[in-house]
């Protein structure tokens, strides 16, 4: 009979593809169906077909196919799209005696991301035979037995389902008993043995039968136990328990031992026919392994430990028998109380990283939670952290999408720490948390930024070229490329200034040099702009003002504007010997091209023919008489006048200057002409006009004279000091060769003039404004 209920291979292949095409007939999209024990790598279906997408479409979007626990009993061709079996599945494994019998996986596409739900039935093939746990009962029945009565007898067990399962029980012929196949309330057949005839101890006091159980399958499969019957003397009442029925409930983390309830049967016979002893009836493996029952007391305790997630009842039938042949029967229904002891699991089917900034709403991650527990212990609540960008949506079959909220700044956060906490709602809730690290990619959306917006360098002239002057500093706030910063000198606004001549910029790290040795007497200062560009795309820049100021050094010695040394014969100042101490002779101008301090001027009197009849105001470099002149001083002396700067070291330069002492404008300085008396002489016919020719010059002579006098009577009080404030015995004298007022110099007489004649003269010195450079 074993044998018989085999298949062979070209009729498992026949009855696969003929199952296949009715299940596939009537299936609507996403459920499909195969027969156990089929082949791995056996055809399922065509995914792309079934999914309108095109053969290679299913490559690009990198399908796969994912399933409850990660457990993949599937894979997926993503060449051709066909749906394989990864290995053989047994039904029974799988899912023992539930019907049907459904896998349910997902089709998920990665890019773009979308997933679609699908289930796999699998059917049942009769692949199993029934089996007696029992192979041997032995029954005792009183020779008083009316015809009729019934006998319920160990069933067999057949893990198959459906019509596979067992269909019927049939007995060996006899001429006493036949057997009558009966159902049980949760569909399982059980045999009950009939007595149709009378029995009759001294006739046959034993019988030997054989009950066979025979499943519905095709070809049928059958299994076999012996039943012995021993023809029992007249013990006419049997055990009645007081319940026929008991209704348990039992939490399944119940301890071990627990009393589940206690069972009560009674005899009414006495001595060793009223003696009753209770065992377990009809009992499977399972129901044997948790329950075990006291045969004296009739107590049921816990064997082993229940679990609500593996079976929610148990029907446990208790047999009462005397110490005769008969027996009672009564059944216990344990319903078993979920308790919540199953933490909720959460299985990633995707997961991103990192997540471009400025994107909107960003899918990061996609996961489904699962709860083994029932009702409320295995309803479920997912949620994240109040304080992040991201959303929790859910959808369909307990899964759910993290997305982003808004989009990312990576200079504000780079990182992400993401607990993802699912929790039941039972008592006490339990939870379970998954950690995922989002790391935030970097767009160049942050322009360089200098670290000022101006910057001010100092460089001194007559610098060696290729001089380090300053540097300037930008910083980006992106990362990688995008935070690479450039420097570059960007054109002048005045297209005269030679930038590109005078300072050059370090591209890497802003450091600013001069090519070339600057001159503060031509460029005192002068700016540019600089550039700082990102590596990017596009890049993006800002820039910053450079002013650069050219410190001055004193490498310009004073310059004597007068009296003037230009290599004709020296001026000469006259000084009338009426002059009263104090009196202005001359004053020296000279000019220093540096500036500041460098062109601060002192005067002092170098040299002199008479030390103390001469002196030179220090700050302004005007020569004054130190006293009153008298007869006895010489009518001819040589000053040397030093002029010195303020600088470090200090720099000079020298005037000479000649001063003639004179009683007024009288006959030793304007001579007659020599040759006037011998032609005066030689005509005596003129002399008339001679005398008239003198009379008319003399009073020319005359009044030039007191012309000459009122105004050198005048010159003492119109001279007057330097205006404004100069420091100690400084003038500051620009590189323009102005000076604080006015002076005038009417009358030179040359030193070297041999006919002593009088020269008048224009102002020697224009009038100069004050300035600086």
């Amino acid at each position: 009979m074993e044998a018989s209920g085999k298949l062979t291979c070209r009729q498992r292949q026949v009855l696969f593809l003929f199952l296949l095409g009715l299940s596939l007939a009537g299936a609507e999209p996403g459920r499909y169906s195969v027969v156990e024990e089929t082949e791995g790598s056996s055809f399922i279906t065509n995914l792309a077909k079934d999914l309108n997408l095109g053969q290679r479409e299913l490559t690009r979007r990198g399908a796969k196919v994912v399933s409850k626990g990660n457990k993949l009993r599937l894979q997926l061709d993503r060449e051709t799209g066909d749906l394989l079996l990864r290995e053989k599945l047994d039904r029974e494994e799988l899912c023992g005696h539930v019907e049907p019998c459904v896998l349910r996986f997902q089709v998920l596409l990665e890019n773009p991301l979308e997933f679609f739900q699908a289930e796999l039935q699998i059917i049942d093939i009769n692949d199993h035979a029934p089996v007696f746990v029992d192979g041997e009962m032995l029954l005792k029945i009183s020779e008083s037995t009316p015809p009729g009565t019934t006998f319920p007898l160990k069933n067999a067990q057949d893990m198959d389902v459906g019509r596979n399962n067992i269909e019927n029980y049939f007995i060996s012929p006899n001429s006493y008993f036949r057997v009558l196949t009966r159902n049980r309330s949760d569909g399982r057949k059980y045999p009950e043995l009939m007595l149709d005839k009378s029995l009759d101890r001294e006739e046959e006091p034993e019988l030997r039968l054989t009950l066979t159980a025979q499943d519905g399958g095709s070809p049928p499969r059958s299994g076999t136990a012996h039943v012995h019957v021993e023809v029992a003397d007249t013990n006419d009442n049997a055990p009645e328990f007081e319940q026929s029925l008991y209704r348990v409930q039992v939490a399944e983390d119940m301890p071990l031992g627990f009393l589940i309830v206690t069972v009560s049967a009674t005899d009414i016979d006495i001595g060793v026919n009223g003696e009753i002893s209770y065992s377990l009836f009809q009992a499977s493996e399972e129901i044997s392994d948790t329950f075990q029952v006291n045969p004296v007391t009739g107590e049921i305790r816990l064997k082993k430990k229940l679990d609500f997630e593996t079976f929610q009842s148990y029907e446990v039938n208790v047999e009462a028998r005397d110490a005769g042949s008969f027996t009672g029967k009564c059944t216990v229904l344990a319903q078993v109380i979920d308790v919540n002891d199953n933490a909720p699991e959460i299985t990633m089917s995707a997961f991103t990283s990192p997540v471009p900034e400025n994107s909107p709403e960003t899918v990061v991650a996609v996961f489904s939670v699962s709860d083994l527990d029932s009702e409320e212990n295995g309803k479920i609540s997912c949620f994240i952290q109040d304080d992040l960008p991201f959303l929790l949506k859910p959808s369909v079959e307990n899964f759910y999408t993290l997305i982003t909220e808004r989009p990312l700044d990576r200079e504000s956060r780079a990182v992400y720490n993401v607990t993802i906490t699912v929790t039941d709602l039972g008592t006490p809730r339990l939870k379970t948390q998954h950690s995922i690290t989002v790391r935030v990619s970097d767009v160049n959306d942050n322009a360089p930024t200098f670290t000022q917006t101006s910057y001010t360098l100092y460089v001194r002239e007559n610098n060696s070229p290729a001089l380090h002057i300053g540097s300037v500093s930008a910083t980006d706030r992106d990362s990688g490329p995008n935070a690479q910063v450039t420097y570059s000198l960007l054109p002048p606004q005045d297209a005269r200034l030679p930038l590109a001549s005078l300072v050059s910029v370090s591209a890497d790290h802003g450091q600013l040099f001069a090519l070339r040795a600057l001159d503060h007497e031509a460029l005192q200062a002068f700016e540019f702009r600089v550039r700082a560009a990102d590596a990017g795309s596009p890049a993006l820049s800002s820039e910053a003002l450079v002013r650069v100021l050219v410190l001055d050094d004193n490498d310009n010695a004073p310059s004597v504007l007068y009296p003037r040394h230009n290599g004709s014969a020296p001026c000469t100042e006259l000084v009338p010997r009426a002059a009263e101490a104090g009196y202005l002779v001359t004053k020296v101008v000279a000019v220093d091209g540096d500036s500041g301090q460098n062109a601060w001027l002192s005067y002092q009197l170098l040299k002199a023919t008479e030390p103390g009849l001469f002196g030179v105001w220090a700050h302004n470099g005007e020569v004054r008489t130190a006293r009153l002149l008298s007869e006895r001083d010489a009518p001819r002396h040589r000053l040397v006048v030093l002029v010195r700067d303020n600088g470090e070291p200090p720099r000079s330069a020298t005037a000479t200057l000649h001063v003639l002492l004179v009683d007024g404008f009288s006959q030793p300085y304007l001579p007659l002409p020599e040759a006037a008396p011998a032609r005066a002489q030689a005509d005596s016919l003129t002399v008339s006009l001679v005398v008239a020719l003198a009379a008319v010059s003399s009073l020319f002579l005359l009044s030039v004279l007191l012309f000459v006098a009122l105004r050198l009577c005048a010159r003492p009080r119109a001279a007057s000091g330097p205006e404004g404030h100069f420091p100690g015995h400084l003038v500051d004298v620009s590189g323009t060769g102005t000076l604080s007022q006015s002076y005038q110099y009417e009358v030179c007489l040359t030193g070297d003039s041999a006919a002593r004649e009088f020269t008048f003269q224009k102002p020697v010195l224009p009038n100069f404004a004050l300035g600086q450079k």
